[in-house]
């Protein structure tokens, strides 16, 4: 990639090379045009000095724009003078390049300074053609031109190019804003989804050791598997995050480890029971009611992402502020009423809700909600948080359900299937889960399965 800048680095500054030899080819010949040497030299000096303004870079525009607009403004008041004059051009190349010194001074400057800074090049291009040997009605209508046509159309294509130059970087700000808060949100999804489940279980095994209780090493391992694991996912998390914004070639590929949109994304609503399941497993205990009629109904990605985020972001607050939550209810289900609307609540029963602390948490000192809102807004969905009045706390998120084809949907209903029957032994029953876990989150999916529950 470097090469390949470099390359187009200097076939550019080639190109450029090439025209400014050849406008000053122009100069000199039009030099050649005058009677004396001397006149031919000034006249060349003059027109390449002008030019040359045209290409210092913008620290040095100022006085080299003063100073080419007063030499060329020197030589034609020292040229009226004279009794010879250049018989056919002023310098054509010269007023050209005056005229757009002009356009640059209005569409690079400030206002003050551009008005101040155009007023020489103008003066300089409109008595130009005094350096013409016959003065007659021919050159009092070519400064009338340049004078009344000339330069004001040049000020007028200046400004077009300053309001084009404002709203193209609005437009690159306004696109570096949206992916910086995308790179926030991203982060505090995965990484504090994360970090939050270490810091809960290291509070709950220091919890457990100031209480005086031993445990045995077969907790203590569990426990330490279970730290290990989300530090690893962090970790992949800020790994994947950092390769996007070092290579971004990459970036619509790499996603943060454990997102549902990525290698998963085939599973649409079905990976949230995954998400379910690990809160399970160290807080209290998640219950994922899926509806029949959405559970293989397939998404657009945006959408699924989002529910998940929602879930997902939930899930956090809850074992970050719910203090004594027992259960957590995750409901996913077409909105009443509405058939085209997809309505996402988590509820808890937990003491945080409706504790002062925790509401100046929720709407002051994170970015969670605030994150969740912009992703929900953006799929043109609208969310509402807040404690409920028996206690705990409501999450509910309503978003647009999209049609997909009937192929698409029996295409990826097929493939989300043939995944599960690769992933399932055959032999695999309920009861060959392990009787020492809490009881996984129980899941509408439309077919049986170990951890599958009807929510009609």
């Amino acid at each position: 990639m470097i090469s390949e800048f470099r390359s187009r680095f200097r076939l550019r500054h080639l190109r450029l090379g090439l025209v400014g030899v050849s406008l000053v080819v122009l100069v000199v010949l039009e030099g050649l045009n005058a009677p004396h040497p001397a006149m031919a030299a000034a006249t060349m000096v003059s027109g390449v000095v002008c030019l040359a303004a045209l290409a210092v870079p913008e620290r040095r525009f100022l006085p080299c724009a003063i100073g080419s607009a007063a030499v060329s403004c020197a030589l034609t008041f020292t040229e009226a003078q004279l009794s010879e004059r250049p018989p056919n051009t002023p310098g054509m190349v010269e007023l050209i390049a005056l005229l757009l010194l002009i356009t640059r001074a209005v569409r690079r400057c400030p206002p003050l300074r551009a008005v101040g800074l155009a007023m020489g090049p103008a003066l300089a291009a409109v008595v130009l053609p005094l350096r013409i040997e016959v003065w007659d009605d021919h050159l009092k209508n070519l400064i009338a031109v340049i004078a009344v046509c000339a330069v004001p159309f040049m000020v007028l294509v200046g400004l077009c190019l300053r309001l084009y130059d404002t709203l193209r970087e609005r437009e690159r700000e306004a696109i570096r804003q949206s992916q910086r808060l995308e790179h926030a949100r991203e982060l505090h999804d995965f990484v504090a989804h994360h970090v939050t489940a270490i810091v809960a279980q290291t509070k709950a095994a220091r919890f457990t050791a100031a209480a005086g209780h031993t445990q045995s090493p077969e907790d203590l391992d569990r426990m330490l598997a279970q730290i290990e694991r989300a530090g690893s996912q962090a970790l992949g998390s800020m790994r994947a995050m950092v390769s996007s914004l070092r290579d971004h070639t990459g970036a619509a590929t790499t996603r943060p480890t454990g997102d549902p949109a990525g290698l998963n994304g085939l599973r649409g609503l079905r990976g949230l029971c995954d998400l379910t399941q690990e809160f399970s497993e160290v807080g209290p205990s998640a219950e994922l009611i899926l509806a029949p009629e959405v559970a293989d109904r397939p998404l657009p990605p945006g959408i699924t992402t989002t529910v998940h985020r929602v879930v997902q972001e939930s899930l956090t607050n809850v074992r970050k502020h719910a203090t004594g939550a027992g259960r957590i209810e995750v409901r996913i289900g077409v909105r009443p009423g509405d058939p085209e609307r997809l309505e996402v609540s988590v509820v808890d029963d937990g003491q945080g809700g409706a504790s002062p602390a925790a509401e100046r948490s929720a709407e002051g000192s994170g970015y969670g909600l605030i994150g969740l809102a912009e992703r929900v807004e953006k799929a043109n969905g609208r969310i509402t948080a807040g404690p409920r009045d028996d206690g705990g706390w409501h999450v509910l998120a309503v978003l647009p359900l999209a049609k997909v084809a009937p192929d698409t949907a029996s295409a990826r209903v097929t493939q989300d299937e043939a995944t599960q029957d690769d992933a399932t032994p055959d032999d695999a029953t309920p009861d060959d889960a392990t009787p020492d876990k809490k009881a996984p989150a129980e899941v509408t999916l439309g077919k049986a399965a170990p951890n599958v529950a009807s929510s009609g």
